[in-house]
């Protein structure tokens, strides 16, 4: 008895059904963030108004939302806030940049010089428990109160998450494929812009993800306990004058901020490595 199968050119039910899965599951992974985050920032708003309400709390210590919405809307109009954003981003980018090329710099020598990075393993380690807020004083003495000390903490904040993943990456090119291009006479530089770079481009991503947001941090910690420009000079400024309200909207200014930056560099990963499974695998995960 024969059997009938179906062309090869054909596709099968199965095969339609799950491709129509696939297209139904990455449509519901665009929309789920338009639809979860929205709806839990209302839930928070409605127990945050909740407790105001029902605990009677002074409007001087916690503010309700409406405070914070009208104080946030009063820094959105005001020129002067645009100006201060200016000069925290500028800390944050700055920062951020030197902090990526210092790293993958650094990262490719100890990758490549494993006795070296053996050899100087114990003071990246002291350097990297180090609490780096202690170092703002000395920051401001050496660099003063302008955007240097700033810039130069976001760095140093930055840094170590980009050099400790491209050393990994440095590390995680399998011996095959050296060995590949070895048989192909590659030279060295060959085979680090063509198979190193390449492989370690996930880490290194992963990495600058981490490093925007500890940037971000640095740049704002600096301006908070030394400097008198910036969002922090102004989240400073609104404590002393006890305004709850405008305290808690610039906080909330600052975090959007960090935000937009993360989502930048996260979009950067998907435009560079997007044969990565780190950026197609979570449209099929389900």
């Amino acid at each position: 008895m024969t059997t009938l199968q179906a062309p090869p050119d054909q596709p099968t039910t199965t095969s339609v059904v799950t491709a129509a899965r696939r297209k139904s599951q990455a449509r519901t992974m665009k929309l789920l963030p338009w639809i979860v985050t929205p709806g839990l920032v209302i839930v928070i708003i409605g127990l945050w108004q909740l407790c105001v309400t029902v605990f009677a709390v002074n409007p001087f210590v916690f503010p309700p939302p409406a405070a914070v919405g009208e104080a946030f809307v009063t820094l959105l109009i005001d020129p002067k806030t645009w100006g201060e954003a200016g000069i925290t981003i500028t800390e944050i980018l700055v920062g951020f940049v030197i902090a990526v090329v210092m790293g993958i710099v650094v990262g490719v020598v100890l990758g490549k010089l494993p006795w070296l990075e053996v050899s100087i393993r114990p003071l990246i380690v002291i350097a990297q428990v180090a609490p780096k807020v202690a170092f703002v004083p000395l920051f401001v003495i050496w660099f003063g109160f302008g955007l240097t000390s700033k810039i130069v903490l976001a760095a140093l904040l930055a840094f170590f998450p980009v050099m400790l993943n491209v050393l990994l990456g440095v590390r995680s090119v399998e011996r095959g494929q050296r060995e590949v291009m070895k048989s192909l006479n590659a030279s060295r530089a060959q085979t680090f812009t063509q198979l190193e770079m390449r492989s370690l481009q996930p880490y290194l991503f992963a990495g600058m993800e981490v490093a925007i947001v500890l940037a971000t941090i640095g740049a704002i910690v600096g301006e908070y306990l030394g400097g008198s420009v910036g969002l922090g000079a102004m989240v400073v400024r609104a404590m002393n004058s006890l305004d709850a309200a405008r305290t808690f909207a610039l906080i909330l200014l600052l975090s959007l901020i960090g935000l937009a930056l993360y989502l930048v560099v996260n979009e950067a990963k998907r435009f560079f490595i997007p044969w990565h499974e780190s950026v197609y695998g979570l449209r099929e995960s389900f």
